[in-house]
């Protein structure tokens, strides 16, 4: 694929020929290039068609990611390149941060700073449920011939039984929502944390935003109290709970990301043993003794 002639669809670049272009690792999804022109550095962010099948509306990602970079936390994008959906943001200098430097206590607090920054917006285009991605992704990996675990039907209905538990006493609040924290979508920028790839992005549960972030960084209890603290001061057990299943409903949504992938991606990565260790989270901390408790006080 030509990179200079889909840039040069863009308007501010149609005439420009000079274009410093260098490829970006680290993606499992996507495709991610460092554009330079005229003393100006962005991202080009190329979903490949498959990435649909996976949920991903680039129109959406684009809005939302609009959005959050008016409010200083997401890269700002200048340009949406239809109908590939390729996105072009700015290039934010700083740096990477590694699991260990997110779990200190004053990272998870800038973190959970950003994180609040997008939860208090009016709306995002877009709905993100961790129960219904988990029952699609079931059915398109079946769509490509993907063979699911001898357990999936267990699976799913203990992510049945962890909505039914966490919406019980209280409808779901719908809040603005990344719901893909992993540690390769931070940038400190020295000024604060910003979040990068909001391609899951949508109205959703802000406990998923937290149990995904917590969850994907392998908080111990004390981290996860001082992720509570930080959001909600004072937590309730209820609170706790809802932070411990999403958890849970994050392991199970990842698993059953790579099962799609199986079946779709072109990339070169084993997403076969990338959902395994999620499985066997998911079982284990669903067959754990606190489990039970978990759904009685959520």
């Amino acid at each position: 694929m030509n990179i200079k002639r889909i840039l040069q669809r863009i308007p501010m670049f149609a005439s420009k020929e000079d274009f410093e272009i260098t490829e970006l690792t680290g993606g499992i999804t996507n495709k991610n290039y460092k554009i330079t022109a005229d003393g100006e550095s962005f991202v080009l962010r190329m979903g490949g068609n498959e990435t649909k099948h996976l949920g991903i509306d680039r129109a959406v990602e684009y809005e939302c990611s609009r959005l959050a970079s008016q409010i200083g936390v997401a890269p700002d994008p200048v340009a949406f390149i239809a109908p590939e959906g390729f996105i072009l943001a700015r290039f934010i200098s700083g740096k990477g941060m590694s699991a260990e430097e997110i779990g200190k206590k004053e990272n998870i607090e800038r973190v959970l700073e950003s994180m609040k920054a997008y939860h208090a917006l009016e709306k995002f285009p877009g709905f993100f449920s961790p129960f219904r991605v988990a029952e699609e992704y079931a059915k398109t990996a079946q769509s490509f011939n993907v063979q699911l675990p001898a357990k999936m039907d267990w699976y799913l209905e203990k992510s049945s039984e962890i909505e039914k538990a966490m919406y019980a006493r209280e409808p779901l609040q719908l809040r603005p929502c990344h719901n893909d924290l992993l540690n390769g979508n931070f940038i400190d920028d020295g000024a604060r944390i910003r979040i990068l790839d909001w391609e899951y992005a949508g109205m959703g549960d802000i406990f998923f935003d937290l149990g995904n972030f917590a969850v994907q960084h392998e908080f111990t209890v004390e981290q996860d109290d001082i992720l509570l603290n930080a959001y909600f001061g004072d937590p309730t057990d209820s609170q706790r709970a809802h932070l411990k299943l999403m958890k849970i409903m994050s392991d199970l949504r990842e698993a059953m990301w790579a099962q799609v992938q199986i079946g779709v991606s072109q990339l070169d990565f084993d997403y076969k043993g990338y959902g395994q260790k999620y499985f066997e989270r998911f079982e284990a901390s669903t067959s754990g003794s606190d489990y039970q408790k978990w759904l009685r006080e959520v």
